[in-house]
């Protein structure tokens, strides 16, 4: 008797350098997950703009339903991807141009341009997000300063994965998660914002409904599944802000935990019932973001691996083709504390030399200049931990409390010394994993969605069963200590 196979979820997990199409099932009471397409996402820069090439990301999804179709019933799909970046349909429906990078430079200049329409305490008191220079808000109001007409034939606005999930479906809606990244959004009430959409001067219609994660937004369109050979499956709005997809699939069954999402980004937070917004969360410029299941993440946004990955790129237009153990390993080599950078700092914003960036940092800031690739890595491995370190100080003070466990989950972990080095940093014991933890926590919500799983604790629970954790033990942490201090006097003000 042949064995029947089991039903699928697809999630597409869009990174800012690659994406991926993975099946997910539920078996032995365990998700297991095949990938069954990769893509690279690159940025395009043209005529001085840096975009998103959005209609190649969607014929990458378009592949990915058809390299999985062959596995079997696929009953939904969910896409995840980077926050605040969006794109504009007008009345036609039509997509106006492809999606402007976050990393573009048109957002220079714009918070303090914001602020003077409405001060910056009112803006966080209303959307309580953490102030950075690729906040949607800042993005749209340089649309207004710099190419107003586009604004004026845009019908609807739409986040990435809104996007996405409008060419699929023919409708038009906005995930919670993901809206809550773009500082239009009053977070308390969970709604769009009135009074900031008035004070930037933005029509309430051009941003569409708001839906809760794990919404059904409907079956595939009849063309595409004409045009891919595939049944209408449904199309389920997950925790599609990336960041939030990863903390559903944090594996505890603790209600009050702190975790770091590490990849090209670290988001580094902990789970509320609501926002936190004061002045300590203000002065210490803590986000309130929302998570799958109305819930709230109070977390810091900082540069992850970005500085490793350009550093590699760098590397290979100079015709050394470095892999990242191989570069890990040699920064194992190296005499830990002899210079650090701050990896949020401006400089290391763009991509480009980012080798150099290093260099210049320290040698402004009088410290030993790193010269090899191992050094190199080695600083902004220790650059990151002492990071992480200050800014859980930063969350302790704003909670009043105290963490003593990190859960470190994505892609980042696999590097083993940026685990242990945060740890000694830190102070805390570290459980690292899982290391797909956005694919996973995407697939469960689809599974809650559909009724396969209960709920998100059962999902939690599952995602322990079916993925392997390691356990990093403070060491060293007198010297650590230390050393801190150090990091701390030679940061840029």
């Amino acid at each position: 008797m042949q064995e029947q196979k089991p039903d699928y979820v697809l999630a597409f997990d869009f990174g800012a350098s690659s994406g991926r199409a993975i099946l997910g099932s539920l078996k032995d009471g365990k998700i297991e997950m095949e990938e069954v397409h990769r893509f690279s996402n690159d940025p395009v820069n043209v005529n001085g703009t840096m975009y998103w090439d959005t209609l190649r990301q969607f014929f990458e999804i378009k592949q990915g339903i058809v390299k999985a179709k062959k596995y079997g019933n696929i009953k939904s799909m969910g896409i995840d991807t980077w926050g605040v970046d969006f794109g504009l349909i007008d009345e036609h429906g039509a997509l106006l141009e492809n999606a402007v990078h976050y990393r573009d430079e048109r957002t220079a200049g714009m918070d303090e341009k914001v602020f003077a329409k409405i001060p910056k305490p009112e803006l966080y008191r209303i959307t309580g997000n953490e102030f950075n220079y690729f906040n949607t808000i800042f993005q749209l109001n340089a649309l207004k300063e710099q190419r107003p007409w586009m604004l004026e034939r845009a019908d609807k606005f739409l986040f990435t994965p809104d996007l996405f999930n409008y060419f699929l479906t023919g409708e038009k809606r906005a995930e919670y998660t993901m809206a809550t990244t773009s500082s239009l959004l009053d977070i308390r009430k969970r709604e769009w914002s009135k009074e900031v959409m008035e004070n930037i001067g933005l029509r309430e219609d051009f941003f569409p409904e708001l839906i809760a994660s794990g919404s059904i937004v409907g079956p595939l369109k009849e063309e595409i599944c004409e045009e891919l050979g595939v049944s209408p499956m449904q199309v389920i709005a997950v925790a599609s802000h990336d960041t939030q997809s990863a903390s559903a699939a944090v594996p505890t069954k603790e209600k009050d935990f702190i975790f770091i999402s590490c990849g090209t980004w670290s988001l580094y937070g902990t789970e509320l019932d609501e926002p936190v917004i004061g002045e300590k969360s203000l002065e210490m410029n803590v986000s309130n973001e929302g998570g799958y299941g109305g819930k709230i993440n109070f977390l810091k946004n900082l540069t992850g691996l970005w500085m490793v990955q350009e550093s590699r790129r760098q590397w290979i237009r100079e015709g050394k083709e470095y892999g990242f153990g191989e570069l890990e390993s040699e920064a194992k080599k190296v005499e830990l504390f002899q210079n650090f950078v701050d990896p949020n700092a401006k400089e290391f914003v763009p991509a480009g030399n980012m080798p150099e960036r290093i260099r210049t940092y320290c040698k402004e800031t009088g410290q030993i200049v790193p010269e090899t690739p191992g050094e190199i890595v080695c600083c902004i491995n220790q650059s990151l931990a002492m990071k992480y370190k200050r800014e859980l100080d930063k969350i302790e003070y704003c909670l009043g409390k105290k963490y003593d466990t990190i859960h470190m989950i994505g892609g980042g972990i696999q590097s083993k010394l940026l685990c242990q080095m945060t740890a000694n940093a830190t102070g805390c014991r570290v459980v690292a994993g899982p290391v797909e933890a956005t694919a996973l926590g995407n697939i469960a919500v689809q599974m809650i969605a559909l009724g396969m799983i209960k709920d998100i604790s059962e999902a939690r629970e599952i995602i322990s069963r079916s993925e392997k954790t390691c356990v990093y033990e403070p060491q060293h942490m007198e010297e650590w200590s230390e050393a801190y201090k150090t990091y701390c006097d030679t940061m840029k003000k």
